[in-house]
């Protein structure tokens, strides 16, 4: 692979120049398809202890996108270029094309590998406008984010942390939740959920705010922005729910399996606006599920009991969902909550019973199933929590009646996928294929709750408003 040219560059401030390094090594052959252009480099600083940010278009969130040892990143084909900044906000260099630069840490800072390396105490980034576009974008291994990225170290590598305007951030987050084919009257409940969620996940005194995971709410770029996402998150811009004047925790899961769950019986604290309803996803692929289970799965998932003998669920929530259970395995017992068994076992959720492994199994693994033909599926009984006691779980057979060889692994028989609390996404599609409104949506799965402008929210702070000026979606109990 050829070498990229050496561009001479001035560098500003602190920053240190290494001489040159492994880069050629790192560059994959992009690079020399697309060699840099300096564009111009700029020794104006911003005021001390400002920070680049992108286009001030309302509320910005700052979502982790990866931690690893090294990135590689460009600015979106289309776009016109890229620029660098250092912490302090001062312009380090730009670049026309689409340059793909390789970062690594090095000694605590940040290197970004070019004919001359630069190192500084963290890096932004941002893609250069076009004419068609303020925000084209600039691509992170294999997905494209909008806004500005920061580059920081972070233990034994890099975080990159996407600073994006609120709504800009929602378009893409209603594509990744929801199928973008879903109706508008969904995609709108996503965009009011999503939202409030994320502004109550603001933490102005650390790094981030959300991930771009399920450990917050999924985030996969501008390629998930949509017409349709698009349009639910504009025909909701800003509107929030509340409960008492507050933004409420207004998580969300992909299918309850028939009944959402109330958060106080599964979480520690039991939020008024989080109870237990009905749901409506019975076209949902996942509602009703089975897992299979062998004595092999079980050793990895508990290395500490040298394999599992039984699964024993102890007390379950109303609705059937495990809160804690006693694995039993050679070695001795372990007693675990319902996530954490869910956690350890890979479960869709923790509404689940065990059964034995025939030793002969036909193959378990549920193949994905049209919405139409799941509803004609008879739903899977109900776990009583009267029989708790009488766990369901695979129970330890007598002494000297059971062998190693002989256990073969359980199945896992359950229903839903997620946590089970708050909207059910697979129940709102249907709620709204039936032709209920996103506000009569968030009414059924947020009980109690108000929808409102967020900016008046705000306001109330400084100057309280009349009831009777905000949008009310309180539902019946």
């Amino acid at each position: 692979m050829a070498p990229l040219p050496l561009i001479r560059q001035r560098w500003i401030g602190a920053l240190l120049g290494l001489g040159f390094s492994c880069w050629p090594a790192l560059a994959p052959a992009s690079l020399a398809a697309e060699p840099l252009q300096l564009a111009r480099v700029s020794a104006t600083a911003l005021p001390p202890n400002a920070q680049p940010a992108p286009s001030p278009r309302g509320h910005l969130v700052r979502v982790l996108l990866l931690e690893d040892l090294g990135l590689a990143l460009r600015p979106a084909a289309e776009s016109a270029g890229l620029r660098l900044r250092d912490g302090q906000g001062r312009v380090l260099g730009e670049w026309t094309g689409a340059p793909t630069l390789q970062l690594v840490q090095r000694e605590g800072r940040v290197q970004v590998s070019l004919p001359e390396p630069l190192l500084a105490a963290e890096i932004w980034l941002e893609a250069l406008a076009l004419p068609s576009d303020p925000d084209p974008g600039l691509w992170l291994q294999q997905r494209r984010y909008r806004g500005v990225l920061q580059v920081r170290p972070q233990g034994s590598g890099l975080q990159v942390i996407n600073h994006v305007p609120l709504e800009t951030y929602l378009a893409s987050v209603v594509g990744s939740e929801m199928p973008a084919s879903w109706p508008l009257e969904a995609l709108r409940a996503q965009a009011v959920a999503a939202r409030t969620y994320a502004l109550r996940s603001r933490r102005p005194a650390q790094p981030f705010d959300l991930k771009a995971t399920v450990a917050s709410q999924v985030y996969r770029g501008v390629e998930t922005e949509t017409p349709s996402t698009l349009a639910a998150v504009e025909t909701t811009r800003g509107l929030v729910l509340t409960h008492d004047d507050a933004l409420i925790d207004a998580v969300f899961h992909s299918s309850s399996g028939g009944r959402t769950e109330s958060s106080g019986d599964l979480w520690p604290r039991q939020l008024p606006y989080l109870v237990s309803v009905p749901d409506f996803d019975h076209g949902s692929p996942v509602r009703a599920w089975r897992q299979s289970l062998d004595g092999e799965q079980l050793r990895k998932a508990f290395p500490e009991l040298e394999g599992v003998q039984a699964i024993e669920v102890l007390s379950t929530s109303p609705t059937g969902r495990i809160r804690q259970a006693r694995v039993v395995g050679k070695s001795g017992q372990l007693l675990l909550t319902g996530p954490a068994l869910r956690s350890r076992l890979g479960l869709r959720s923790t509404w689940v019973r065990f059964e034995p492994l025939a030793l002969e199994p036909a193959p378990l693994a549920m193949p994905v199933a049209s919405p139409s033909e799941l509803a004609a599926v008879p739903p899977l009984p109900a776990l009583d929590p009267a029989d708790s006691a009488a766990s369901p779980a695979l129970q330890p057979a007598a002494e000297g009646s059971r062998t190693s060889e002989r256990f073969v692994g359980l199945v896992a028989v359950g229903r839903g996928f997620g946590h089970g609390i708050g909207m059910s996404q697979w129940g709102a599609l249907a709620l709204a294929q039936r032709g209920e409104s996103f506000t009569a949506i968030l009414r059924h799965y947020y009980r109690g709750t108000r929808l409102q402008p967020y900016g008046r929210l705000e306001a109330a702070a400084q100057q309280p408003e009349a009831p009777e000026s905000r949008l009310s979606v309180a539902g019946s109990p």
